[in-house]
């Protein structure tokens, strides 16, 4: 089949919370072969592909690993929604730290990506793009496995693994990055093509983002603090 399927399979039998042996009856296979087949050891046919998807009300593209949306969707720019988008998901209620930390990032990230766009670098975006996605990444699966009930099975990457692996190709995108940044791309990249348009000082930051620029001085300020005081120790 391949490799996220095995993975996949036992994730979703997992979430629901239920045996291999409650899964195989409503599978109408043995536990034995369901046990195969969440190790990887026998490939299914298409019937069971199927009927699994029915099982758990997702796609065979989601059981494939072809889409990480259950759904079986993928996206578009269109079909991604705005970060203040109203909606239950974006209402943060309790301690204000969560909901002015999100601002900060946010509106930050909105001045960098402005910027990205005015420096005329498809390889300066993907890899600043990649470097954020990382973090997110090794942020959210900390805060996922606080939980010991969550499946670790949600990822490909083993979790002893996952800091190291991330922390490397953080490093490999951010060299990239600085080396189109400085005119000197690696092969097969392009360098910055605008270098004027990112000429930049507090002032013309208050007068390009009057919305936005507070944000980011008081992050620039925060993490440098932070950095200092982590160097002192």
């Amino acid at each position: 089949m391949n490799a996220d399927f095995p993975r996949i399979l036992t994730l979703l039998r997992k979430e629901k919370g239920i045996s291999q042996k409650h899964a195989a009856s409503e599978l109408g296979i043995s536990q034995a072969l369901l046990s195969h087949y969440e190790k990887g050891i026998r490939e299914c046919g298409l019937d069971f592909l199927v009927r699994t998807a029915d099982y758990y009300h997702v796609s065979c593209d989601y059981l494939l690993g072809r889409s990480p949306d259950r759904d079986g969707s993928t996206l578009t720019v269109d079909d991604i929604p705005e970060p203040d988008s109203m909606g239950k998901e974006n209402v943060m209620k309790g301690s204000v730290l969560p909901v002015l930390n999100k601002k900060l990032i946010a509106n930050s990230l909105n001045i960098l990506f402005d910027l990205l766009q005015k420096a005329g670098s498809r390889s300066l975006v993907h890899e600043v793009s990649a470097f954020l996605m990382l973090a997110v990444y090794r942020m959210f699966r900390v805060v996922y496995s606080a939980n010991p009930k969550n499946q670790d099975s949600l990822f490909t990457i083993p979790r002893r693994l996952t800091s190291a692996y991330a922390d490397a190709a953080m490093q490999i995108c951010e060299a990239n990055a600085e080396a189109a940044a400085a005119g000197e791309p690696a092969e097969g990249q392009d360098p910055v093509g605008q270098v004027e348009s990112l000429a930049v000082t507090t002032e013309s930051l208050a007068e390009q983002y009057p919305l936005f620029s507070s944000s980011l001085l008081n992050l620039l300020q925060a993490s440098e603090h932070r950095a200092a005081e982590t160097a002192r120790k």
